[in-house]
């Protein structure tokens, strides 16, 4: 047979931790990859850029995953406005974040500016493309139909 069985309440549903946990070890392996690819290529400098863009990246992108997974859970209704929301300030963060290691210094001196640059590309694309396939994966409804209720004919032969 092809078709599941169907949901039969909120106890059913995923959390959507699983698509959160697969996007942010996607995006912590390839992470952790280019750490020891860039110390072994570049030294200390560039194994430094890339830790700390993966942490930028898993950081900021897993703490908004999170908040838009909770507030969707809660409140559905306001899901797509906290996810735009969420969105913007995931942006903010990020540019505020290398303006600050920009001004002071250590994007010229211990962190290399280039590979923390392409973790940081690199990691939000995985983590992109990996939260869209885990997400068509669960194969969640949009909505479920009520469930179709039978009605018993009245007793004394009416119908």
């Amino acid at each position: 047979m092809t078709t599941d069985a169907p949901r039969t309440g909120q106890a059913d549903r995923d959390s959507g931790a699983s698509v959160l946990l697969g996007a942010g070890g996607a995006a912590l392996l390839l992470g952790l990859a280019a750490t020891v690819v860039g110390a072994l290529v570049s030294g200390s400098e560039a194994a430094l850029g890339a830790l700390v863009g993966t942490l930028l990246v898993v950081g900021v992108l897993g703490f908004g995953s999170f908040v838009v997974n909770v507030v969707a859970g809660l409140m559905p209704a306001a899901a797509l406005m906290v996810a735009m929301l969420t969105y913007t300030l995931q942006v903010v963060l990020m540019g505020l974040v290398f303006a600050i290691l920009s001004g002071s210094g250590l994007l010229d001196s211990t962190v290399d500016r280039g590979w923390l640059a392409g973790v940081v590309i690199g990691g939000t694309a995985i983590w992109l493309v990996s939260q869209v396939v885990l997400t068509t994966r669960r194969r969640i409804p949009v909505y479920e139909l009520p469930s179709q209720v039978t009605t018993q004919p009245a007793q004394g032969g009416e119908r």
